[in-house]
C-alpha cells in the first residue's frame, strides 16, 4: 500500500483502526445490528472528524471497498460503518461471509485540495504518481481512484483515462465543466488474510 511521506499513526494506533473495521464486520456477521460507541469512548485521534476507505481482499483479490472523500464524521465511526458497509453493501460484490479468509485495508484521507488546470495536458503535467489521490467530477458524473491505483496504472493519462471510464465518461472525455480535486492518503493493513472472527 502506499504511504504518506511522513506517518501520521503509529503502529498501536494503525493496529487499533485495523481491529476496530474487524469487530464491527464480525458483528455484522453476527446478526448483530451496527452501533458505533459515543464519540467520548474515543481517544482524541479518532474522534476528529476524518474520512477514511476500507477495502477488503480476499484470495489476493478485491473483495469490497467503501469509503467516504470528506470528512463528516469522528474517524472511529467512519471506519466502522466503511467497514460494515464494504462487507455487506459494495454492489460489485455478494456480501461477505464469515468462512471466507480476508485481509482489511485502511486509507485515512486527507482534505480535498481542489486542483484548477485549463486543460488535460496541465492536469497530467500536475499530477504525482503513487501520491495524488483524484476526484473527477463534471457534472453528475463523479469518480475517484485511491494513490494505490497508481501500482496498476503507471502513467497520468492511463490512471485519468479509467478514471474517468470509471466515472461512467469516455476515456479522452474533456470539458470546461470538468472539476478535479487531490487529497493522499495513508494506507495499511493486514498481512494475513483470514476469516473474520478469527482470533
Amino acid at each position: 500500500m502506499v504511504h504518506m511521506p511522513v506517518s501520521e499513526f503509529n503502529q498501536a494506533q494503525r493496529e487499533a483502526m485495523l481491529q476496530m473495521a474487524r469487530d464491527a464486520i464480525a458483528s455484522l456477521l453476527a446478526g448483530q445490528p451496527p452501533t458505533v460507541p459515543a464519540t467520548e469512548a474515543f481517544p482524541d485521534w479518532l474522534r476528529a472528524h476524518r474520512a477514511c476507505f476500507v477495502t477488503l481482499e480476499s484470495h489476493g483479490h478485491l473483495r469490497g471497498c467503501i469509503g467516504s472523500l470528506e470528512a463528516g464524521r469522528s474517524l472511529a465511526a467512519d471506519i466502522i460503518l466503511n467497514a460494515i458497509s464494504a462487507a455487506s453493501r459494495d454492489f460489485r460484490f455478494a456480501p461477505l461471509q464469515p468462512d471466507e479468509p480476508v485481509s482489511i485495508h485502511l486509507s485515512i484521507l486527507s482534505a480535498l485540495s481542489e486542483v484548477t488546470v485549463s486543460s488535460e495536458t496541465e492536469l497530467l503535467a500536475t499530477l504525482r504518481p503513487e501520491i495524488d489521490g483524484v476526484v473527477f467530477q463534471a457534472g453528475t458524473h463523479r469518480a475517484t481512484f485511491l494513490p494505490v491505483v497508481w501500482h496498476s496504472l503507471k502513467t497520468p493519462a492511463q490512471f485519468m483515462s479509467e478514471l474517468k471510464r470509471k466515472a461512467g465518461l469516455s476515456p479522452n472525455y474533456w470539458s470546461d465543466q470538468v472539476r478535479i480535486w487531490r487529497y493522499h492518503t495513508e494506507s495499511f493493513g493486514e498481512a494475513l488474510e483470514v476469516p473474520v472472527g478469527t482470533t
